[in-house]
């Protein structure tokens, strides 16, 4: 191990003993938090190549142990690599060893965005053509990805970015935070804190049943909501950038908001929308289908 300051990077070329021809992992300080990167290459939980890539994690942990601040939280970068629960848990418990905190999980693929939220992880979801840094390669694309949908409840401290629209078929809890470069919708109490057009799309909206967010943000605008006057019964609402020049972010009704505002917003926004995502309209529509109007939500759990 070679270290040219007080903060070492351990490249994926040092040297591991006995294992063979299995992809390294990589550890190195960013700022404030421990980047660890996964190799591209999927082991399920039982494949012994999974058991020599968390043998190889502990060396590295091990070898950089009088480096690490207590408590410093641990971004796992794990691009394509599909991981399921129980992987997360054993990453997470190799860090703690050694008094780190597994905090945030960037992955491009959904099944790990799920895994991990499920599993209380801060989520960041790359699109296709980003690194593992969040730059565009030289072929991005603009292009919104895949709507990603979680049927849970977002709890406090858990975060959840995506470069598309995210669907909460659940609640928003104070604490929680969703970032989307796309719409939001929350099938259910929007208490948290919601930013969609993330990537500077004034067009995007938020809808939830019950909004009493702790902050919106559509593109650049912000708005707070006050507390006051919520009687705890379900309305949908929409929020969203009114028309006007300068015009800051409106709440409507959500059956006002389809009759007056949306087919505006929808004629706007065609040449933004080239990569067949569902509109809101459609989104709104295939989950008025869905059985039962109010969902299931946690109330007050964080």
């Amino acid at each position: 191990m070679q270290s040219d300051s007080s903060v070492p990077t351990f490249l994926a070329d040092s040297p591991v003993e006995t294992l063979g021809p299995v992809p390294q992992v990589t550890l190195k300080s960013e700022q404030n938090r421990l980047l660890l990167v996964l190799p591209e290459a999927e082991a399920k939980p039982d494949d012994p190549a999974w058991a020599e890539l968390l043998q190889q994690l502990e060396q590295r942990l091990k070898g950089g142990e009088r480096f690490w601040r207590s408590e410093v939280p641990v971004y796992l970068c794990a691009g394509e690599r599909l991981l399921d629960v129980r992987q997360l848990q054993d990453l997470a418990e190799s860090l703690a060893h050694y008094r780190l905190r597994l905090r945030w999980v960037g992955t491009r693929r959904k099944p790990t965005a799920l895994a991990a939220v499920n599993a209380g992880y801060s989520v960041e979801q790359l699109a296709p053509s980003e690194n593992l840094n969040g730059a565009a390669k030289p072929d991005d694309s603009p292009h919104q990805a895949e709507p990603l949908y979680l049927q849970m409840t977002v709890r406090s401290g858990v975060e959840v970015r995506h470069p598309g629209t995210v669907v909460i078929l659940g609640d928003l809890n104070p604490g929680g935070e969703v970032v989307a470069d796309g719409d939001i919708l929350v099938w259910g109490r929007l208490r948290g804190r919601a930013h969609a057009g993330a990537s500077g799309n004034a067009h995007a909206v938020i809808l939830s049943l019950q909004m009493a967010p702790a902050l919106l943000r559509i593109s650049e605008c912000l708005a707070r909501v006050p507390e006051e006057g919520f009687l705890g019964e379900y309305h949908p609402e929409v929020a969203y950038i009114a028309a006007e020049p300068g015009g800051g972010i409106h709440i409507a009704q959500a059956a006002d908001f389809l009759r007056q505002e949306l087919p505006r917003m929808e004629r706007e926004r065609t040449v933004a929308r080239q990569n067949g995502s569902p509109t809101l309209a459609a989104l709104w529509s295939a989950l008025d289908r869905m059985d039962g109007r109010q969902p299931k939500t946690s109330g007050g759990q964080a």
